[in-house]
């Protein structure tokens, strides 16, 4: 309700507007308030806002079923048009920034969007719309009223608002939003595996959060400062020790969020836990915030002082690809096999932070936004399979390429994305982040290059495995599963609409390419992201 509240009195107060590049003043406050940027900078909040008014909305009618599914999607439909805006607003004007209640920088909170913002808001908000219009064709009457669509606002809200916060312990407050509309969903419908699922997945991230927490009052009281873009300024005047301790805080919470080996083993045990379709979601979107707040604070607030960081998340990162594919193959359950290769894709984006370059980060960039897809895709594309076989289990599924060969075509072009195979979109940032690594020297270099190498042999393997067992083989003998008609054509509609974009970014693969060599530039060299929060010239 407070967080309600506190949007709600941004949108009265009309905020503090400012556009990039607008010089400093002796009266920032007079300078802002008659600012010429107009309603751009509205831009930068309208993403976070709509489906969080939406939620609201929708909880307040939840004896209207009907209506809250349609909500839901012009909720989304309208945060997806806005966040297009917000792209082309800071590519043609660069970072956009808003203040609440005309409290200025550093001291109020901020909304401040580069390009690396925009371009996350705006695939959050395009899964979160395509998992949306896959989820009306599986939940019943008592899961819209008992709040699934107000929950999965919430978190697409929630996403969209870590994204974009400009300041760092309103990234904590955005943290909870999502993590508490994710404790919903995940225990929404009350099976037992899922009530098991939720113990596993809130207590590793309560953990994680509070030493998150732990980091940003270590850093607050080391700086003075909560403002991303004056923290970077301040923490490059301090002594070694400070920084040394809360960056190992802020390593540990987001590498434990992201689900980094060692810290990975609550995903695997939770993500298959809740319907098919929140599975997806939280797939696709929650552990790339971990990763997306690894690139924001060791990369572009740390500066230099973050290297011993980026290398130890390097090291991190070639475990985690290498362990997290291996596992995969392991594994009976489809879900079970798909959370690994999440906990896989992680690995590779780490590996791409960590050696902080700028065609490395390029590629970490290009490789979540393919993940980001690819995952949620897989998810669905393995309800899909769950919903015509009856299981989803490889010792009893089988025979589905004969009844519904758009079914595997669909499971074959995501797999083989995820493998980072041409012609799909993992191919691209794959074939990036190796050379990044060649581009390197030494024993880290080799081992990063081997790791992404190695993961997508490991992940083509298991793949293959499930496209042999599930779909090319007969129902095995004895099975308590039969292959059933497909009654869910708007769910293989938004399966269908992923695949065209995986497809069509492995084709056109300058379409994310070239923004993520600016989003990359920008966290190096966030001078232009520093302009437009501080004024400063």
């Amino acid at each position: 309700m407070r967080l309600f509240l506190s949007l709600l009195s941004l949108l009265a107060l009309g905020g503090a507007a400012l556009a990039a590049g607008e010089p400093a003043s002796a009266d920032l406050k007079a300078e802002a308030m008659l600012t010429d940027a107009g309603l751009l900078p509205w831009l930068a909040v309208l993403p976070i806002v709509i489906p969080f008014l939406g939620s609201a909305i929708t909880l307040a009618l939840r004896t209207s079923l009907g209506l809250q599914s349609l909500l839901a999607l012009v909720s989304l439909a309208l945060g997806t048009v806005a966040a297009v805006a917000l792209n082309v607003a800071v590519a043609t004007h660069g970072p956009l920034m808003m203040a609440a209640g005309s409290w200025l920088p550093p001291f109020g909170i901020v909304v401040a969007v580069d390009q690396l913002s925009a371009m996350l808001v705006l695939i959050a908000l395009l899964v979160g719309l395509i998992g949306l219009s896959y989820a009306r064709g599986t939940v019943e009457q008592a899961g819209v009223r008992y709040g699934f669509y107000t929950f999965y606002l919430l978190l697409i809200s929630g996403v969209c608002g870590a994204f974009s916060t400009g300041d760092i312990f309103n990234l904590y407050v955005w943290f909870e939003v999502f993590l508490v509309s994710s404790f919903g969903l995940i225990v929404h419908g009350c099976a037992p595996k899922q009530l098991d699922g939720a113990v596993k997945y809130g207590v590793l991230n309560l953990i994680a959060t509070s030493l998150f927490l732990i980091a940003v009052a270590a850093l607050y009281g080391a700086t003075g400062t909560l403002n991303m873009a004056d923290i970077r300024g301040v923490l490059a005047e301090l002594d070694a020790a400070p920084v040394v301790t809360f960056g190992a805080l802020f390593v540990l919470a987001f590498a434990m969020k992201a689900a980094a080996f060692p810290l990975h083993v609550w995903l695997p045990a939770s993500y298959h836990t809740p319907r098919v379709v929140v599975s997806a979601v939280f797939a696709g979107l929650l552990t790339k915030v971990g990763v997306y707040c690894l690139m924001r604070i060791m990369v572009m607030l740390f500066g230099e002082a973050g290297g011993p960081f980026l290398s130890l998340l390097a090291w991190i990162g070639v475990a985690t690809a290498i362990i997290g594919a291996a596992a995969a193959l392991a594994q009976d359950s489809l879900k079970r096999m798909a959370a690994f290769l999440v906990v896989s894709g992680v690995g590779v984006m780490l590996i791409g932070v960590g050696l902080g370059t700028a065609s490395s980060l390029s590629g970490a960039i290009v490789y979540t936004v393919h993940s980001i897809l690819v995952m949620t895709a897989l998810f669905l594309v393995i309800g899909l399979a769950e919903r015509l076989a009856g299981a989803e289990r490889l010792s009893f599924a089988g025979g589905l390429y004969g009844g519904h060969a758009l079914a595997a075509a669909l499971f074959l072009v995501f797999g083989l994305s995820a493998s980072g195979l041409p012609p799909f979109s993992g191919f691209w940032p794959k074939l990036m982040l190796v050379q990044a690594s060649l581009a390197g020297s030494g024993t880290l270099a080799i081992a990063c290059a081997l790791g992404v190498i190695l993961s997508g042999f490991l992940t083509t393997i298991a793949v293959g495995r499930v496209w042999a067992l599930v779909y090319l083989r007969p129902v095995p003998e004895g099975s308590p599963t039969t292959v059933g008609s497909d009654h869910g054509g708007l769910m293989s509609a938004s399966v269908v609409v992923l695949a065209i974009l995986v497809v069509g970014l492995g084709i056109f693969p300058a379409t994310v390419i070239e923004p993520a060599q600016q989003a990359a530039a920008g966290l190096i060299d966030p001078s232009a992201y520093v302009r437009a929060v501080l004024g400063a010239p």
